[in-house]
Order: C-alpha cells, then structure tokens, then sequence
C-alpha cells in the first residue's frame, strides 16, 4: 500500500493505493447533510452549503460514501493500472 495527499477543493484526502485501486479517504466533517454521488466520471460531494467536484480518471469504476463523516471513493478498473 502506498499513500499520498491531495485535495477536493478545501478538504484534504489520502490516497491510498493497492495492487487493484486507488482508495481516497477525507474528513468532512459532522455535517449532518454531507451527501456524495458519482455522476458522468465527476464525484460530487455536498456538506452543509459547500459543494466540491472531481473529475475522474477515464475508464475506472468508482464507488463513492460518507459513513461517520469519513468520505470515501473506491476506484478500480481490472484491466489497467489506474495509478
């Protein structure tokens, strides 16, 4: 595994990288409506009255959540090295 920082807009993530995806993980907060959505290769994160876009890598499947206030996107695609 290796691990690296990076941003969505204010909120600073960790990239976490595995044989088979790419792992980012952020804090946003105890925002009671943060919400998360993947929509045309664009995660799109809503907390309280900021909103924060980005854009994707081409050809990767990406999974997005918020649980607890931690922020998380999954991607992988098994047939390329997405890092």
């Amino acid at each position: 595994m290796n691990s690296q920082h990076k941003s969505l807009g204010e909120i600073p993530l960790r990239r976490f990288e595995y044989d088979d995806s790419v792992v980012f993980a952020a804090d946003v907060g105890t925002v009671d409506d943060a919400s998360v959505d993947v929509v045309d290769g664009t995660v799109i994160v809503i907390a309280g009255d900021d909103q924060y876009e980005q854009e994707l890598p081409d050809n990767v499947e990406a999974r997005a959540f918020i649980n607890h206030g931690v922020l998380t996107i999954e991607l992988s695609d098994p047939e390329e090295d997405i890092r």
